[in-house]
């Protein structure tokens, strides 16, 4: 089965399919679309102010949970970034709305309505939950990703060539065109598609005694899964949606979507060539190859995108849980990897008030946090990375899920 995508993929290559700028991760294949309270919007995890928790959130893009459905916050920890030693699980489990029960592996566990506020505490107060609809904290100029891709189509129908590397060598002022569209929404200011929607959401705040066993660099994720098999799997924002089958005919990007959504990060290497591909057409929309995000000019140009791809594969959400200052999406990746002393004591993770979107694509074009803007910075409503249940009072009458 995965020879039959690579080579459909192979055949498709060149094109570009705007359905694939989606918002985070939100309905991103047809089993989750069968069933929206499987599937996971966005995830979010960072360290509270005081240095002393981890706090965590899920977002489901139904606006309830299944009682047939485990979901599962997943924190590796280790002693430094790339090197996890120990594992520890939250899994959620709902008999009803009002019924909740989550347990830490065998340490600890809350069971009941946990639609309170104040969340609802475990036995043994290492943590407490609170599970419910809230307003979504992602915002995603969605509509004006698909032009900019649209416009990047035209440009390399128009005759853009391709670089070594797969790099698309847009002139100057194709590349403004496209950098153009994706700051607009139907050519007015960017808009937010999500704006009022909400989801069902999980939020934990845990000692971090209890889930740093293996040292304070933590490596987070999250999943859902029936007793049979998983369903759905969320780390960083993006990159399910965004890199794979970006280039390929709809139908080839949903079953490697599938695939991957089955994986675990520890069997995700056999999607690195297919996020190369997407990794190298998102390097060339600011009209330079080779600026992106540990692009190394020292190897191969087959090898440009080798370590990002290998990275974004793995798609754990990673936070450096020694400290209690979070700025921004990637930071920890950066100070490792990318050798930026500043962002050395930075939390990194995500709360919900990050520009996630511009950050994450800024690093893929240009390889600096800004660059590429897509008119929204902000959700419409105030989200807290302090105060639990963090994210903000859903509106009165909530809206459906967004349509793509």
């Amino acid at each position: 089965m995965r020879n039959e995508i690579l080579t459909a993929a192979a055949l498709t290559a060149g094109m570009l399919i705007t359905g694939a700028a989606r918002a985070s991760d939100h309905l991103d294949t047809p089993s989750v679309i069968a069933d929206k309270r499987a599937d996971i919007g966005d995830f979010y995890a960072w360290t509270a102010p005081d240095g002393k928790r981890l706090n965590l959130v899920m977002t489901i893009v139904g606006h309830s949970f299944s009682d047939r459905l485990d979901y599962v916050f997943h924190i590796d920890s280790g002693p430094r970034f790339g090197k996890t030693v120990a594992t520890t699980t939250i899994i959620c489990r709902f008999a009803a709305a009002d019924v909740a029960d989550c347990r830490i592996d065998k340490v600890d566990r809350a069971q009941g309505d946990a639609r309170d506020l104040q969340g609802l505490e475990s036995r043994n107060r290492h943590f407490r939950v609170f599970a419910g609809l809230r307003d979504d904290p992602f915002f995603n100029n969605v509509k004006g990703t698909r032009a900019a891709y649209d416009k990047a189509v035209a440009e390399m129908k128009a005759g853009a060539k391709k670089d070594a590397a797969g790099c698309p060598q847009f002139t100057k002022a194709g590349s403004q065109a496209i950098l153009t569209e994706w700051n607009h929404t139907a050519g007015g200011p960017g808009s937010n598609l999500l704006a009022g929607w909400t989801p069902a959401s999980i939020v934990i705040s845990v000692d971090l005694d209890l889930v740093a066993k293996g040292g304070t660099m933590l490596a987070t994720w999250s999943s859902t899964a029936t007793s049979a098999r998983q369903i759905d799997r969320a780390g960083r924002p993006l990159t399910g949606n965004a890199l794979l089958g970006t280039i390929a005919a709809e139908e080839v990007g949903n079953a490697l979507k599938e695939e991957y959504n089955a994986a675990t990060p520890a069997t995700s290497a056999e999607f690195i060539p297919e996020i190369e591909q997407a990794l190298s057409l998102y390097d060339g929309f600011d009209g330079r190859c080779g600026n992106q995000l540990l692009n190394d000019p020292k190897v191969p140009p087959e090898q440009r995108y080798r370590t990002m791809a290998r990275l974004l594969a793995d798609d754990r959400l990673w936070v450096n849980a020694a400290s209690h200052v979070c700025t921004q999406l990637f930071a920890v990746e950066r100070a490792a990897l990318g050798g930026e002393a500043a962002l050395r004591n930075d939390c990194g993770g995500r709360d919900p008030n990050y520009d996630s979107v511009n950050v994450y694509r800024s690093l893929l074009v240009n390889g600096t946090p800004t660059g590429v803007d897509d008119g929204v910075h902000h959700d419409e409503h105030t989200h807290s990375a302090a105060i639990f249940p963090f994210l903000a009072a859903p509106d009165v009458t909530p809206l459906p899920a967004p349509k793509y």
